[in-house]
């Protein structure tokens, strides 16, 4: 493990735990608040956060309108589909198996950049893939031959987490003029826009003032899940090796599973169980850096 400078090491455990524990409280959240309205206020308050930061950075605030297309088209895959779909399905499901289940991204991603993009996959990184869709089976184990509502969740879930990986594919590939964080903002603003106006048209006869679990809910999404966590990651992805930022997407979802259970009471069978180590085997094997080929 390479050595890391002491503000590195602090970001990285805050954030690996904002993440993990975000899962239960966006379960906490929507139990009171509908879906897609609680997603929207929770990005209403993280776009002034990153707003601050872009003027502490000094980074441009304009995109040249000859942009605006590729911007809208990352912001469509990288925001907007992972995080409406998302926060749909969470109702659905336990947010321990929400949280497995969305941190498929990175496997979607490795088979997406192989199909599609000319990326090489190796044998291990297949061999992850085959892992990934066994523990998804596994979490499917109580919903075979029934179409209820965990069905739905699991389908959106998977479904959001594709998306993203989409969304990082076509990063990594569009190149823009921008900084980051600038083009970060807009795709902030972009899905604010989108979420305002599908709460509106679909939740606005729901909407009613939330007791106080719900609006601590909000507060954590939106200033620490998104503002702080979203700016911080920026700076760790910058400066981190990947095998820091491997191990913090590992450890992620196992927080949101054990956090889940101890306190919403979740229960956990032995398929969870399983899953959590199929996940964390997949995932290490398509992100883990390989060894240096030795000439």
């Amino acid at each position: 493990m390479p050595l890391l400078t002491r503000r590195q090491l602090t970001l990285l455990i805050i954030l690996t735990l904002v993440w993990g524990l975000n899962w239960p409280v966006m379960k906490l959240g929507v139990a009171d608040i509908s879906p897609l309205t609680f997603r929207m206020v929770s990005f209403w308050l993280g776009l002034p956060v990153l707003a601050l930061v872009l003027l502490r950075q000094g980074a441009p605030f304009i995109i040249a309108r000859a942009y605006w297309p590729r911007l809208l088209l990352l912001a469509a895959t990288n925001m907007i589909a992972w995080h409406a779909l998302m926060i749909l399905a969470i109702p659905r499901l336990s947010s321990g198996r929400a949280a497995i289940l969305g941190y498929t991204m990175p496997i979607f991603s490795a088979v997406l950049g192989s199909l599609f993009f000319g990326d090489r996959l190796a044998w291990r990184a297949w061999s992850g893939v085959a892992a990934a869709a066994l523990g998804v089976l596994l979490l499917l184990w109580h919903e075979v031959g029934m179409l209820g509502a965990s069905s739905l969740g699991v389908g959106l879930m998977l479904t959001s987490a594709a998306c993203w990986a989409l969304g990082t594919q076509l990063l990594r590939r569009t190149h823009l003029p921008v900084p980051l964080l600038t083009l970060t903002f807009w795709m902030f603003a972009i899905t604010c826009t989108v979420l305002t106006a599908l709460a509106i048209g679909f939740e606005r006869q729901t909407w009613h003032w939330p007791g106080t679990p719900a609006l601590l809910a909000v507060l954590y999404n939106g200033l620490l899940a998104l503002g702080f966590a979203q700016t911080a990651w920026f700076f760790l992805a910058r400066s981190l090796p990947p095998v820091a930022s491997t191990l913090s997407v590992m450890l992620i979802p196992v927080i949101g599973v054990f956090s889940g259970a101890l306190w919403l009471g979740e229960l956990l069978r032995w398929q969870d169980w399983a899953a959590v180590g199929l996940m964390a085997l997949a995932i290490a094997s398509v992100l883990w850096p390989s060894p240096p080929t030795q000439r």
